[in-house]
């Protein structure tokens, strides 16, 4: 009965739990579609690395009384860059990269936050609260989420190709390096995005734990797109409903939530072989 009465609370009755549910369902979408290309790519340390280096960009924001939203994005591209960057002209490897960057990142953040000595709490930009979204949010998210809709649909091609053999992509002559910044480029949109509903701390885990639960129930990339999307929402609605019902942190809700479908899919996807037995494959167009 409580269940009923909170999703005819969020349809009728209750503008920002309307609000929270819309864009925890956009947010669920957009990070399933990102998620299955990181995890694909072997980057999921790219989308840990881009949710931390976010923070100075909320704190510069917050000092000069800017939307928080730009002030993240830009730091986000910045930090996407510099490890590329750092990659390219250095020795280093991927990895050590990120690890510097995002680091470094992290840590101007907190420094500037205690300088600007916010009174925002920041309690809510590490962790997440999606019953506070407003109705600004809502419309930002819904420009993301077509623009990442249209950016998968237009380069879908190119994507798949350059994250299953980058080398014969560079030999068809596709821009391999275009197609990375542009998908961490539409990576920070969405984690900039979900900085409100699960937190900058918590956003790797709505990246990469839907992707990687679709990974285990199909051989098919389109097919995980649309299992990881599913997850996502899914997760994202019933973490909404207990942050809402029990007055927990909506990041944490929405993160356990993740968990426990991906161990339900550890223990009983075929793929995955533990109870049941099947050749395995690999993801395929």
């Amino acid at each position: 009965m409580t269940s009923i009465r909170f999703f005819l609370e969020a349809l009728g009755q209750y503008n920002f739990l309307q609000t929270a549910l819309i864009t925890s369902i956009l947010i669920g979408v957009m990070s399933g579609i990102i998620g299955s290309f990181i995890i694909l790519r072997g980057m999921s340390l790219m989308g840990d690395a881009i949710s931390h280096a976010v923070l100075p960009g909320v704190a510069v924001a917050y000092m000069l009384g800017l939307n928080l939203f730009f002030g993240a994005a830009i730091f986000g591209v910045l930090a996407a860059f510099l490890i590329g960057l750092v990659s390219m002209k250095s020795k280093l490897k991927t990895d050590t990269s990120i690890g510097i960057v995002f680091s470094a990142f992290f840590a101007l953040g907190f420094i500037l936050i205690s300088m600007a000595q916010s009174s925002t709490n920041l309690h809510h930009i590490l962790f997440g609260n999606v019953l506070a979204v407003s109705d600004t949010d809502l419309i930002t998210t819904l420009i993301v989420f077509v623009v990442l809709i249209l950016f998968i649909v237009l380069f879908y091609k190119e994507l798949l190709i350059t994250s299953f053999d980058e080398t014969y992509a560079k030999a068809y002559g596709m821009k391999t390096q275009v197609m990375h910044y542009g998908l961490m480029l539409a990576l920070t949109l969405v984690t900039v995005t979900a900085l409100q509903t699960v937190g900058i701390i918590l956003i790797v885990a709505m990246l990469i734990t839907p992707a990687a639960t679709a990974f285990l129930w199909t051989n098919k990339l389109s097919h995980m797109l649309v299992i990881s999307s599913a997850f996502s929402v899914v997760s994202s609605v019933i973490g909404l409903y207990l942050s809402y019902t029990f007055n927990w942190a909506s990041g944490p809700a929405i993160v356990l939530t993740t968990a426990i479908f991906f161990l339900i899919t550890f223990l009983f996807s075929p793929k995955q072989e533990i109870l049941f037995k099947k050749k395995r494959g690999t993801v395929n167009a």
